[in-house]
């Protein structure tokens, strides 16, 4: 696909003031940053534009409800927290007295709702504060919403270097080199069937785990007792009995409290497949080693039960193999920072859904918006 205009096709922009697009939505413990991943993949497109004298005003939401400060994150960056609202006095005088080459922060763009509605009256309240748009927030450029969709029409629109960062990495999926090995985990499988359906025709194999397998396991007429499965009726006809479709030979559940593993066949009615078992690992390790392009999100045990486990020695595979790989999801990047394994893929994403849509759709509403 066309790339937009990035940075790097800016002129002169000693004095400008540019409203950067970032997505700093952070985890916070205890009033403080708790992971920074997303603040660092932002931080090469802030330093590019203030070493080059842009007066920044950078903008981001945080959490799901509105009332959540950005605070931490100004406090972890250094800078100034103006208010939300791009008509405050507070917010013109602050922005009015940048020096070249400084930044300040808006706080949490959901605490005005124009932000969600995509308001038009609000993304031109925020485009008057500015001379330059630059969007660098690719984890959101799938929303509809304002700051992603109008802005970007309203002023000379750029994009940072981690959305063409995502855009050129991703891309490789679409003409990938052989053996592809597609993974992917998680748990709904109504977010994902698009994506599934996609690359079947591009992948060589595609290692369905995670809950989605058992909402495999379940069209497919197998038992799933109490096991978390997709809500919606699908159509997975497409996969029943496709050769190119991996799905786990055996499986890590729990009953009645009890850790069990065994064949799907077999699981019972009081059993909660939670993860893979030993058996598929290796099977997925056997892929891995021929693989020569990885393409892998969501991890493929419940993460939020405790069981990360086998999503981590998955990670550990895959970054000891010699394919290229890309990897993305929350619960994904975490088990690999835990690992202290983050730079040994060649690509790290860091979008969730968004991710998922432009893997699946090739492009995002915020791309477009900036064409």
């Amino acid at each position: 696909m066309k790339i937009p205009r990035t940075i790097e096709e800016l002129g002169d922009i000693a004095g400008k003031k540019v409203l950067v697009r970032l997505d700093l939505n952070v985890p916070i413990k205890d009033g403080k940053v708790f992971d920074d991943f997303r603040i660092l993949k932002s931080l090469p497109t802030v330093s590019y534009l203030k070493e080059r004298g842009a007066k920044l005003i950078l903008i981001s939401h945080i959490g799901e409800d509105p009332g959540e400060t950005l605070a931490p994150v100004a406090e972890y960056l250094g800078i100034k927290l103006l208010p939300a609202d791009p008509k405050k006095s507070e917010v013109k005088d602050g922005i009015n007295n940048l020096k070249n080459g400084e930044a300040v922060l808006l706080e949490n763009l959901r605490q005005n709702v124009g932000e969600i509605l995509n308001d038009q009256g609000f993304a031109k309240d925020l485009a008057d504060l500015a001379d330059i748009y630059v969007d660098d927030a690719f984890a959101v450029m799938h929303r509809n919403h304002a700051s992603i969709i109008s802005l970007p029409k309203l002023l000379p629109s750029y994009i940072g270097f981690l959305v063409t960062d995502e855009i050129k990495n991703l891309s490789q999926a679409f003409n990938p080199a052989h053996p592809f090995l597609f993974i992917i985990g998680g748990a709904k499988f109504s977010t994902k069937i698009g994506l599934v359906k996609k690359f079947i025709d591009i992948a060589d194999k595609i290692f369905v785990g995670g809950a989605l397998s058992n909402t495999v396991f379940k069209y497919l007429g197998l038992p799933v007792g109490i096991s978390l499965v997709e809500s919606k009726t699908l159509d997975l006809n497409f996969i029943k009995d496709n050769p190119k479709i991996i799905l786990p030979t055996d499986v890590n559940a729990v009953s009645n409290g009890v850790p069990t593993t065994k064949k799907p066949s077999e699981v019972l009615p009081s059993d909660n497949m939670l993860d893979i078992g030993p058996e598929t690992l290796a099977i997925l390790e056997e892929e891995i080693s021929k693989a020569k392009f990885i393409l892998w999100n969501g991890p493929i045990g419940n993460y939020e039960k405790g069981f990360s486990g086998m999503t981590e020695e998955l990670a550990r595979l895959v970054a000891q193999s010699d394919a290229t790989s890309i990897v993305g999801g929350g619960d994904t990047i975490a088990s690999i920072k835990n690992l202290n394994l983050l730079d040994k893929f060649t690509f790290v994403s860091s979008g969730g859904g968004a991710m998922l849509d432009f893997l699946a759709n090739g492009t995002l509403p915020g791309i477009e918006s900036l064409r």
